[in-house]
């Protein structure tokens, strides 16, 4: 389950009811998505307030942009999240898509590359390994609890990442619009050949989706309101225009059949992204993962 981190008027009350509903059960991972030129809350921030809200969920960053970080700090605020998790981290990375995110950091644009991601993977497998990345007394610490620094997944929807990845990343943590199970698999498919080609253990395949749970009309409204929102840098028209076939929208027992195809294709994980604040929603969808089992 996916914190609602992209919804309006959040605050503390909101999220950490969130978390700590999610971390009851019966969800495998708590994740959380960054932006920086949005409202959402900081992702490192809010990574370690949810190491203290919770004690048994795995906690999933889907995705940061290391580009738009330091990768000797950003390893040190991961290793310090999963210090704080007892080893519970699990991170996301992606180039990123969206240019007015670089700008407000004043990253450089032309660093959103699969080389430039490898690059700033390859500086903080460094640092989570205890080597000196400069001529300090110390190496940066803290350790991380998960020997080698906690799993990457490489947060993806085309074929190239996901293969350039397959030298550093444990997984994909993928994202589908439209909800075609067959074209999720195919991307799985080249994940399990790059890795297998790369002599890597098999990947952690993970996909995610929007969903809006309900009868008749009122859940695909509930999602097109969220995408308008969400997808601000896309012109309003074209949201309206995909809306009707983004994400998903249902019952209960359709989300349970939705799952089921999912994974029937080998998919190890699916990240449910929501589109509400409402607590409703998230007790919902804890029903279906129950009887999911």
């Amino acid at each position: 389950m996916t914190l609602p981190v992209m919804e309006p008027d959040l605050d503390a009350g909101v999220l950490r009811t969130w978390a700590r509903t999610v971390d009851e059960g019966p969800f495998s991972s708590l994740c959380w998505g960054e932006r920086i030129a949005f409202d959402n809350p900081d992702s490192l921030t809010l990574l370690g307030a949810l190491s203290a809200w919770t004690d048994r969920v795995r906690l999933v960053t889907t995705v940061i942009v290391p580009q738009l970080h330091d990768p000797v700090l950003l390893a040190k605020a991961l290793a310090t999240g999963d210090m704080l998790s007892g080893g519970r981290l699990t991170v996301g990375l992606g180039v990123g898509g969206r240019q007015e995110d670089y700008d407000a950091v004043g990253a450089d644009f032309a660093t959103q590359t699969r080389r430039a991601m490898a690059e700033r993977v390859t500086v903080m497998k460094r640092v989570w390994a205890g080597e000196r990345v400069t001529d300090s007394v110390l190496p940066v610490g803290p350790p991380p609890v998960q020997a080698g620094g906690p799993p990457l997944l490489v947060g993806t929807i085309g074929p190239k990442t996901v293969r350039s990845a397959a030298t550093w990343a444990d997984g994909v943590a993928g994202t589908i619009l439209d909800l075609d199970v067959g074209a999720q698999n195919a991307l799985f498919d080249v994940a399990r050949s790059a890795w297998a080609e790369a002599g890597r253990p098999a990947p952690h395949l993970a996909t995610s989706f929007w969903f809006a749970l309900g009868d008749g009309d009122a859940p695909r409204a509930q999602l097109h309101r969220h995408l308008r929102r969400y997808m601000n840098w896309i012109p309003a028209e074209f949201v309206d225009a995909m809306a009707p076939t983004t994400g998903w929208a249902g019952t209960e027992d359709e989300l349970l059949r939705v799952l089921r195809e999912f994974e029937a294709v080998g998919t190890d994980e699916v990240h449910l992204i929501p589109t509400s604040t409402d607590l409703d929603q998230l007790r919902s969808a804890a029903r279906v993962a129950r009887e999911f089992g």
